[in-house]
């Protein structure tokens, strides 16, 4: 079994570590690059970022890949970014499976191509078992969506009488989010030096520390990572409550 126990040497690890991945594009456009470019080298931070956590105790990631509203985008940069993402899963599934790692794909998978669906099946369940990191990577989805179809799905429950209105709290409702089982996040990083959620984990991210980092994703590595931890220390979560109590 693998250590996924935090490291002292860091102060207290999050737990959970939600990112979401932006500037790919402006990284490529300050380098005259096709935006192509940018998304590749994205793939290799989410590479050096699955190591990092692995290698500071962090136990879950969840990273924000392509959201619901990313379907607007001109039809060929979708289909690279589709791409990459078939790519990153053929050629990367072998190592998660071997390093320990748990992989879960969240989002509305309805409008992602069949080839991919069924790829992102058969990595799911190759690392069912593993008990090391979790990496949840979140692809064509969107927090209001998110909360609309649990909100669904308990209304129908109840139909079938398989769910009573006060059974209906805050922690059976967070479990039919596509996130159910896991815990929320401690510590939500975004890149580029823009400061807002964009439809991300708006549910999960309610106690979170936030962070918005000046750095566009593919600059991202280790050392920003154990940046972004010695920032979330020096917090103070209070949830509500004050630091004397």
């Amino acid at each position: 079994m693998l250590d996924v126990s935090p490291k002292q040497e860091y102060g207290i690890t999050p737990t959970h570590i939600a990112i979401i991945m932006d500037g790919n594009g402006r990284w490529a456009q300050s380098r005259g690059l096709p935006r192509i470019a940018g998304h590749r080298q994205g793939a290799e931070a989410v590479r050096r970022s699955v190591e990092g956590c692995r290698e500071l105790g962090v136990a879950y990631l969840t990273l924000f890949a392509f959201s619901s509203e990313n379907w607007k985008r001109p039809a060929s940069e979708v289909d690279d970014l589709m791409g990459l993402l078939r790519l990153y899963l053929r050629r990367e599934i072998n190592d998660l499976a071997r390093n320990g790692v748990r992989l879960k794909i969240i989002g509305d998978r309805s409008r992602l191509s069949v080839d991919i669906r069924a790829l992102i099946e058969e990595c799911e369940q190759r690392t069912a078992l593993n008990s090391g990191l979790t990496l949840t990577i979140a692809v064509s989805y969107g927090a209001q969506a998110e909360i609309v179809s649990a909100a669904r799905a308990i209304a129908a429950a109840h139909k079938r009488g398989e769910l009573s209105l006060d059974d209906v709290t805050e922690t059976t409702f967070s479990g039919f989010l596509y996130t159910g089982g896991l815990p929320d996040p401690d510590l939500v990083i975004r890149t580029s030096g823009e400061q807002r959620l964009s439809n991300f984990m708006l549910w999960q991210s309610a106690y979170a520390e936030l962070l918005f980092m000046d750095v566009f994703w593919p600059d991202f590595d280790k050392q920003c990572l154990v940046s972004a931890i010695d920032q979330f220390n020096a917090r103070d979560r209070r949830y509500g409550a004050t630091s004397s109590s």
